[in-house]
């Protein structure tokens, strides 16, 4: 299992829900915490949280629709002279659930896709080169399962996308000691998920958090967090390095 304590770790969407949670956990594996919010306000009570666990932390805010103001969050991550080696793409957005889907607004679409897939890939593409150059780096690009819903069409086709362009990036970073993942928590009770959803946010972890650890080279994996669940880290690591490469003839 890879050795992260020290290391910097952006996640986006910390302030609540699963990214709060895969903060809190990275921090007890020693790992120094970027956390983006909206807000820096708010992601304010868990830095001071991630702190108490020996470990430093700093805010930072961007509206991930608006590709300004990720540059513009970039920037500032840049200007603090931290060394970013791990990302966790978590932040996400679902738009609504469309009961008449043949009048599903187009608007789902380019709003999805902003949240949902470009921004992660801006922030891939902002740190990957530094990871490449250093021989080391972490990407883990948040998903879903959910398929055959025309109901959630914009939210759907806009995680397909980012499954397709990690996917293809990972075949460049094959064989490294830069790994790119995705990670599928499951249908949990958090904002997004809803009151109904059968998992507990907890069962995520350590699942949405395993392709961090990952040790053995092999990019483009997908991590069904609720696979992992219960495990320790050390459990979920040894499983999802045994799953299989998407790369392989």
């Amino acid at each position: 299992m890879t050795n992260l304590s020290g290391k910097w770790v952006l996640i986006t969407g910390a302030s609540r829900g699963l990214g709060r949670l895969a903060a809190v956990c990275m921090a007890q594996q020693g790992c120094n915490l970027i956390l983006h919010s909206r807000k820096k306000e708010g992601t304010a009570s868990l830095a001071g949280e991630v702190r108490a666990l020996g470990v430093e932390a700093i805010s930072v805010e961007a509206e991930l629709s608006d590709t300004a103001s990720v540059a513009a969050m970039l920037s500032e991550i840049d200007a603090t002279g931290k060394q970013v080696d791990v990302v966790l793409n978590n932040a996400g957005l679902q738009i609504g659930y469309r009961v008449e889907y043949l009048q599903t607004p187009l608007a789902d679409f380019p709003v999805s896709f902003a949240i949902n897939t470009i921004a992660p890939m801006q922030i891939c593409y902002h740190f990957l080169p530094g990871m490449i150059e250093r021989s080391f780096g972490r990407i883990v690009n948040t998903t879903s399962g959910i398929a055959l819903e025309p109901e959630q069409a914009g939210y759907s086709a806009s995680k397909a996308a980012l499954d397709k362009v990690t996917i293809d990036l990972g075949s460049k970073l094959q064989g490294t000691d830069v790994i790119i993942s995705l990670a599928d928590p499951g249908w949990c009770r958090t904002d997004l998920g809803g009151p109904k959803a059968p998992n507990a946010p907890e069962s995520a972890i350590p699942g949405v958090v395993v392709g961090a650890f990952v040790n053995d080279g092999t990019s483009g994996r997908l991590f069904r967090a609720q696979e992992f669940a219960g495990m320790t880290l050390d459990e979920a690591v040894a499983k999802a390095e045994q799953i299989e490469s998407p790369y392989r003839s």
